[in-house]
């Protein structure tokens, strides 16, 4: 009896102990501190990011530019003198103050930034990450490129290294660095989103790096730097509908920018290769219509006379498929080639012309600064859509009416008077004023031959048509409905 007494305090003494032990381990940890463990690999990628970080952002600098514009008289202006009077007359002034960004691209001051943070402007500041203010001259720039080289007074900065925008594959890592809102260094992050663009729009030479990192007004001109902190591209724009960052920028790259940048350094202007020809993109149908059966490669749709196309052979209704031992299946690429061209030099040109392959060598020139620089820009392409000709009014195009077109008087086809609305042909992008040269790949020169024409085609056939609009020549389809 006595050793059952003895047991019970000894059995309220361990429950006691033991319920104390649970409810510190369940309620004392709920408000510990909560410490958690970091993997080592992430740790490691966090400190290589901001070891590039600190190692390129000497070398972005914020810039600064003054534009001094006329106000020209307007409508209402007396009002407007009235309220606020100037003494200058009509023609007022005013300063418009832009920023930007640049990157110090040599040790004695020179600068990378982009054409329209410094174009026109009277007063150019730039501001180095040591705070130090320098006053910066043009040395030359390219409006083609948006690209443009500054030079202020100064030694030993510090210089980022160029990278080879040949090699950058979509998904890398990068960082976007620049004065974006005017806020100083401002770093984001993102992945190479898209590579070789060149349909965007922004500039005459486009190959396009695209960015989802952050790019913001003033992030113009900075640089686009890889995982080894090397510049593989130069911000220049944004797509979006706000104005602000929806996750879509673009960067000119690196190996574009060296290339305009040694001849801006060097010469101050930007010489380009001439080849001579209006190109556009070839359409599966327009595809079907020339008897092939995929859509490699782009389509002449004319041939400057005298250019070095015409000497080489190469004729209306081509297909290039090869420029220089590379394979071309868009327009931008060939543009970008025949610019970038070496100047005298023999270039082999592969095409295919009625199912036949041909080899042709071209030699390269310079771009006339008269020229159209038909090499470097895409004729519009024109919609294709449904039915043939029907709803279209012509008739021939005499020396008097390609006079009133600005056409030569040689010229030759029937000339659209009239387009019914809602037709086939109005959505195709046929127009009023457009001359007609060929049909389905048949010269057209009068209205007895478009006449004919039109007899042979099927109401369910799509057509093919070779317009010039204005001087300016390209093919277009209309496809049945």
């Amino acid at each position: 009896m006595n050793k059952r007494l003895f047991w019970v305090p000894t059995l309220l003494l361990a429950g006691f102990l033991i319920g104390g032990l649970t409810y510190y381990i369940l309620f004392s940890s709920a408000y510990a501190p909560f410490s958690p463990r970091v993997p080592k690999q992430i740790e490691e990628t966090s400190r290589a990011f901001s070891e590039i970080v600190r190692a390129v952002s000497p070398s972005v600098v914020n810039i600064s530019s003054t534009k001094v514009l006329k106000r020209q008289q307007v409508p209402f202006d007396e009002f407007y003198d009235f309220l606020t009077p100037f003494p200058d007359g009509k023609n007022r002034r005013f300063k418009e103050q832009s920023l930007g960004s640049g990157v110090v691209v040599s040790p004695d001051g020179y600068i990378v930034t982009n054409n329209h943070v410094v174009e026109q402007s009277s007063d150019i500041r730039v501001l180095l990450y040591d705070k130090r203010s320098f006053k910066a001259r043009v040395i030359g720039a390219d409006p083609k490129t948006d690209i443009a080289i500054i030079k202020i007074d100064a030694k030993a900065l510090p210089v980022i290294p160029w990278g080879d925008s040949e090699k950058l594959q979509v998904g890398e890592f990068v960082l976007a660095i620049g004065n974006a809102f005017g806020l100083n260094n401002t770093v984001t992050m993102g992945i190479i989103s898209a590579v070789g663009r060149a349909d965007v729009g922004i500039a005459d030479y486009e190959d396009f790096i695209q960015t989802d990192a952050a790019i913001n007004p003033g992030n113009s001109g900075g640089p686009l730097v890889n995982i080894k902190g090397e510049i593989i591209g130069i911000n220049t724009a944004i797509f979006s509908k706000t104005g602000g960052y929806q996750g879509i920028g673009f960067a000119v790259p690196s190996n574009m920018v060296r290339a305009v940048k040694d001849q801006l350094t060097k010469d101050g202007k930007v010489t380009r290769g001439w080849l001579g020809v209006t190109i556009q993109e070839l359409t599966p149908e327009m595809s079907q219509k020339f008897g092939l059966k995929g859509t490699d490669g782009v389509l002449v749709s004319d041939v400057a006379k005298g250019s070095p196309a015409a000497r080489a052979g190469i004729q209306r209704g081509d297909i290039i498929t090869e420029f220089g031992g590379r394979r071309i299946n868009d327009v931008g690429v060939l543009r970008n080639m025949v610019a970038q061209s070496r100047l005298g030099s023999g270039v082999l040109v592969k095409l295919i012309r009625r199912d036949r392959e041909v080899s042709l060598t071209a030699t390269i020139v310079e771009l006339p600064s008269d020229a159209s620089d038909l090499s470097s820009r895409p004729a519009p392409a024109g919609e294709s859509f449904a039915n043939a000709l029907s709803g279209v009014t012509v008739t021939d195009l005499t020396a008097a009416i390609a006079k009133q077109l600005g056409l030569d008087k040689d010229e030759k086809g029937v000339v659209v008077l009239k387009i019914e609305s809602g037709s086939a042909a109005e959505d195709a992008g046929l127009r009023k004023g457009d001359v007609l040269e060929e049909i389905d790949r048949q010269k057209v020169s009068n209205l007895n031959e478009f006449n004919r024409s039109l007899s042979r085609l099927r109401s369910d056939e799509a057509v093919l048509l070779f317009v010039n609009r204005i001087g300016r020549k390209f093919y277009i389809t209309i496809e049945p409905r």
